[in-house]
Parts: structure tokens; sequence; C-alpha cells
């Protein structure tokens, strides 16, 4: 039987997007996203008594993350954190200052990790599709996944990531702080799991 949610696509069944059709995710707005590891597992590190202790794997979903405004001037980000199988993020997408409209400024696409080729404190604007959030965060999954492969060749992120349009300052402040009281909760987390 089919599921509602996907369809064939040359004799494959093929899962249907989550993303709103009527949304461009290039436009200027604040998303909160959540990334997860494949099959959910603990590649991140763990957490104790409320609090997450980084694994190297961990340090570098860590690092990376606070990369990305040095790679894709038009963002700003608020909360974040790194779980053991996920990380959320608020990503703020705000290209009315930059000068990047999309049209790449001379700059060399890629869909190769654009924040793991690039030094830190360069301001180019960059026409990785469109600049959009799947872009943003294609790039960082792209560097983390290079660097932990060379720790532990099993990482995977899961194919996808969830996202949602934060629609106003009471949203994004609620969403702000879930993100910092994350690793308090984690024994009731959607995503806990004993191993």
């Amino acid at each position: 039987m089919q599921n509602s949610r996907s369809q064939k696509f040359r004799n494959k069944y093929r899962i249907k997007s989550i993303r709103l059709q009527n949304w461009d995710y290039g436009w200027n707005a604040a998303y909160f996203v959540t990334i997860c590891t494949h099959r959910r597992l603990f590649h991140f590190g763990d957490v104790t008594d409320g609090i997450m202790g980084l694994s190297h794997i961990g340090c570098l979903a860590w690092r990376f993350w606070y990369e990305i405004p040095y790679h894709f001037p038009f963002v700003n980000l608020g909360a974040f954190v790194v779980m053991p199988n996920h990380v959320h993020g608020i990503v703020v997408i705000d290209k009315s200052n930059d000068g990047c409209n999309g049209t790449g400024g001379g700059a060399v696409e890629t869909r190769h990790c654009l924040v793991s080729i690039k030094t830190i404190g360069q301001n180019r604007c960059r026409n990785q599709g469109k600049n959009t959030l799947s872009s943003i965060i294609g790039s960082y999954k792209s560097v983390v996944s290079k660097y932990a492969h060379k720790i532990n060749p099993d990482f995977a992120w899961q194919s996808r990531f969830y996202e949602n349009i934060i629609r106003d300052d009471r949203s994004y402040d609620r969403i702000s702080n879930y993100i910092d009281d994350n690793p308090l909760r984690w024994n009731g987390d959607k995503f806990y799991r004993t191993s």
C-alpha cells in the first residue's frame, strides 16, 4: 500500500517534501533547525546530570556551526545546542545588508562543503542553491561529515533536516529557551534513546 506522503518516481517510492510549497527558503526569516544523526546514533557525546559532554565529533558539530556566518555573511545565528544524536539551532537569513542577491558575486559555485574550503573571515557572496536554508545546512552537514569520517568512518547524518519558520518574537524566545534547556530535559526528549 502506498504511503500518503510518498509517490512513485521512475518506479521507486519517493517521500514528498516536508517544506512549505509556497515559501522560498532563501527569504529573510528566522528558522528553527533540527538535524539528526543517521539512525539517531550517539555520535556527539552524552548528557550527564543535565550537562552535555561533547565527544570529538560533537566538538566538530559545535565548531562548524559557529563558522557558518563567516561563509554565509547574510546569516546570523541564534540559540544552538549539540545533543548526543542531533543539533538544534536558529538560523536567521538577513540578506538586506550584505549585497548578496544570489548572483554569486564571481564566486565559484560548488556543492562540496563551502564551510571547509574557505578561511574564516572571508566575506564572499555565494550562489549555491541561491543561498537557501538547504544550501546552508547542506554545507554544514558536509563539512562536519568530512572531518567526522576521520574519527569514525561510520558517522552519517539523517538525509533530511527539520525546520520551522519562526513567525514572531514570542516564538523566537520560546524556541531559544527550548534549545538552551534541551540538555536539562534530555530524558524526556523525543530524540532520546538509551544507547
